[in-house]
């Protein structure tokens, strides 16, 4: 099986190229380009991670336009994910502007929500989850998810953890842009690194609010 050797820098200019050419025409023309520089690269990088991060997959391509106006065919991005438990896990995404780097619990059902306003309004777990995220955003991650305007029913409003109240959904992530390791087999060692940084919040909705 072949290593992976890095992202190489053809797969930004295809998703910047995409950008203005969002069409079927266009996309059959330059498939090839996908397949080496985007999708056999992540698809090789997700196999060397997934041992330690949990199985793994590529989003489609395609965007669902069903019930868009944009009618677009094409995501300018291509996503990937590494599944901790169903729906809670590490993120990649891969555009003309870089690499993302995530994880977290990108939605919520009404269940596994009102567990997870229960864990965050318990003292152990809650206190324990602010901590996580403030070491979260210490290392550079930005929290972010749906969030309510006000705290939901049944909590106080001058609750200690409010703000995380609020979250109807929970993830963080840091773009690193085109760093030159990106092109480079250690990229695996530094998109492993960025995950573990973000492994106490996963493992904590994993624990907490699984689905």
């Amino acid at each position: 099986m072949t290593s992976f050797a890095g992202i190489p820098d053809a797969a930004f200019r295809f998703y910047s190229d995409l950008e203005d050419n969002n069409n079927r025409g266009w996309w059959l023309e330059h498939k090839a380009v996908y397949d080496a520089a985007v999708k056999e690269p992540l698809t090789l990088l997700l196999a060397e991670l997934e041992p330690h991060f949990g199985e793994s997959r590529l989003f489609r391509p395609n965007r669902d336009i069903r019930f868009s106006p944009d009618k677009s065919p094409y995501k300018t991005a291509q996503g990937a994910f590494a599944s901790a438990a169903e729906g809670v896990g590490f993120y990649l995404q891969l555009s003309a502007d870089g690499l993302l780097i995530g994880g977290g619990c990108h939605t919520h059902s009404p269940a596994q929500l009102a567990r997870f306003r229960s864990a965050v309004d318990a003292q152990d777990s809650g206190e324990a989850l602010q901590g996580i995220v403030q070491g979260v955003e210490t290392a550079g991650f930005a929290v972010e998810g749906e969030s309510l305007k006000t705290v939901p029913r049944g909590f106080d409003k001058d609750h200690p953890r409010a703000a995380l109240l609020k979250r109807k959904s929970l993830t963080a992530g840091v773009n690193v842009g085109r760093p030159d390791w990106l092109a480079t087999p250690g990229a695996a060692d530094e998109v492993a690194r960025r995950w573990e940084e973000l492994r106490p919040l996963v493992e904590w909705i994993g624990r907490y609010a699984p689905p």
